[in-house]
């Protein structure tokens, strides 16, 4: 049984996603503010967090940008009433590991988390467990962390899954919709940029070749690669 932390003002619609969820399996904790949600994040972190973007004290996306500070690798699920292309965006910039907007089906709610569980938890997921070593960079599955040079970088789950697809087959291109259904647990839908937004956050982290090359490039109509 996995724990989730719920966080969102809309006590009925909590209410209703809570008891959907427990019994789908799930122990659900739920918190109406940042505050609240905060104190339960103090303590024994959750196996994943489902994070509304707008609270009644603040903003859903300033407590994800702490909670990739704190817990890098706790998988968050944004939720927005608006469903605005902008939330969705500066959610997958700052780390959210996929996005759903309100009102949503439970059941669907219900196959995003257990998608990225499934990923997250040990032998699930398509992840090697051994470790991958490509020039400077090397990236250990079972830490979830990439390390250039001397240099330790902490990847979401998300993340772990996209470079180590493209890390296993360097300069082959990969498609979006493999990379996706490794990344997201899903396909990906008409209009949905959530993919791209992974990849340009791994890029970042990333960083360029010595000569200034992107590590990550795509090639037209065949997806993404890593440049050796």
């Amino acid at each position: 049984m996995n724990d989730l932390l719920l966080i969102d003002d809309d006590r009925e619609l909590t209410d209703l996603l809570a008891a959907w969820l427990g019994q789908e399996g799930f122990r659900v904790q739920a918190c109406h503010d940042g505050v609240s949600a905060r104190q339960a994040l103090a303590g024994q972190a959750p196996d994943a967090v489902v994070l509304d973007v707008m609270l009644p004290d603040g903003s859903g996306l300033e407590l994800l940008k702490q909670l990739r500070s704190e817990h890098p690798e706790l998988p968050v699920l944004m939720l927005s009433a608006r469903g605005e292309p902008l939330d969705r965006i500066l959610g997958l910039e700052l780390g959210a590991d996929d996005y759903l907007a309100k009102p949503c089906d439970p059941r669907e709610l219900t196959a995003r988390l257990r998608a990225v569980l499934r990923r997250v938890q040990p032998g699930g997921g398509s992840a090697s467990n051994t470790r991958l070593e490509l020039g400077d960079l090397s990236y250990s599955p079972t830490r979830g962390v990439a390390m250039l040079g001397e240099q330790e970088i902490t990847l979401t789950v998300s993340e772990s899954h996209i470079l180590d697809a493209l890390l296993k087959q360097p300069g082959e291109p990969l498609d979006k919709q493999t990379l996706a259904q490794l990344a997201l647990g899903r396909k990906l839908t008409l209009y949905d940029r959530s993919l791209d937004m992974h990849i340009s956050n791994l890029r970042k982290k990333l960083g360029l070749h010595a000569d200034g090359r992107s590590r990550i490039l795509a090639s037209r109509g065949r997806g993404y690669y890593y440049a050796p």
